[in-house]
């Protein structure tokens, strides 16, 4: 029985690296049914609106896609090709893996940790307001009453929002694949003692979701001692949880520790698709060279098999 899959080859590098996942997917023997979907900046510019709608709604078809990375328009239209995708299929969970690999130099070979990050809060939930905005003028004005700071009227205003619910959902999703995959800790990343309303409020959650796992260890850190920790002893690093800013950051560093963007893959889950891709963005200065490095996709497709129930297939390919 054949697994349909949606295919969405990016731009860029992206249908380089895809054609390669692809293929090598194929070559397991695994019988897959591809719906591929065109969708990036150019997409974009050319069908609007309506291009997210139909990538959407054949994502929520089959359950599973494996993406390509995709690139941002620029001037008008998403802010974010990809934080749209996540928001309306509601792909809460970046997951990262980051396991140091024979063969692949690096001088932390022990190194084998997972990002897991939110996916549709925090900074990049993309509020913001340019500094000659009549709006930003009126929260400059709040901040003032309500603060007593006088923030300058040429301060651009980005907002942090973090709610409890995404912060336990995310937590939850952590621990089951720590539980799933026989980890053994979850860390909560954070900066509470800076930013006690957002990320307190994501550590209280994390704590509070921690309580119902005894089976799994936990404890807390603050984002630069978990960098300073990632690259002096990686090995003491497990599965790392933390909101998406501090993710892309972390996981980029837990990359570099593993050969660098070009070996890391990644998914996005949430409660009924997931959407698999590489780390890495569309690099376009490098597109139709064939000399991007695909094994970042190849390893997103390796976990996109364990996640359709084809493990065996995976540790083939």
């Amino acid at each position: 029985m054949a697994h349909f899959v949606t295919l969405i080859p990016g731009d860029g590098i992206g249908p380089e690296v895809c054609d390669a996942a692809r293929r090598a997917i194929d070559a397991t023997g695994v019988a897959i049914e591809w719906d591929l979907q065109e969708f990036g900046a150019d997409a974009y510019v050319r069908e609007g609106p309506a291009l997210l709608e139909r990538v959407i709604a054949s994502v929520r078809e089959h359950g599973v896609a494996l993406k390509g990375p995709t690139s941002t328009p620029s001037g008008t239209g998403f802010r974010s090709i990809n934080i749209a995708l996540r928001r309306d299929l509601d792909l809460y969970a970046g997951v990262r893996p980051c396991r140091a690999l024979p063969g692949i130099a690096t001088p932390f070979p022990q190194t084998d940790v997972v990002v897991i990050r939110m996916n549709t809060e925090d900074l990049y939930a993309g509020i913001e307001y340019a500094r000659d905005e009549d709006t930003a003028a009126g929260l400059r004005e709040i901040v003032a009453a309500t603060r007593g700071a006088e923030l300058p009227d040429d301060s651009g205003i980005s907002l942090k929002p973090l709610s409890y619910g995404a912060s336990a959902r995310v937590a939850r999703a952590a621990f089951e694949y720590a539980r799933a995959k026989g980890r053994r800790r979850v860390s909560a990343v954070h900066k509470a003692t800076v930013m006690r309303a957002t990320d307190g409020l994501f550590l209280e959650a994390c704590r509070e979701v921690a309580a119902t796992y005894d089976d799994i260890e936990f404890d807390d850190r603050l984002v630069d001692n978990a960098c300073a920790k990632l690259v002096m002893r990686p090995q003491e690093c497990d599965v790392l949880v933390m909101p998406m800013l501090y993710g892309d950051i972390v996981s980029d560093v837990a990359a570099g520790l593993i050969g660098g963007l070009g070996v890391a893959p990644g998914a996005n889950l949430g409660d009924e698709v997931a959407v698999f891709e590489a780390v890495h963005g569309s690099a376009p200065r490098h597109a139709g060279k064939n000399r991007a490095n695909p094994f970042a996709m190849m390893r997103s497709g390796a976990m996109l098999l364990r996640h359709i129930g084809e493990a065996d297939a995976a540790e083939r390919g």
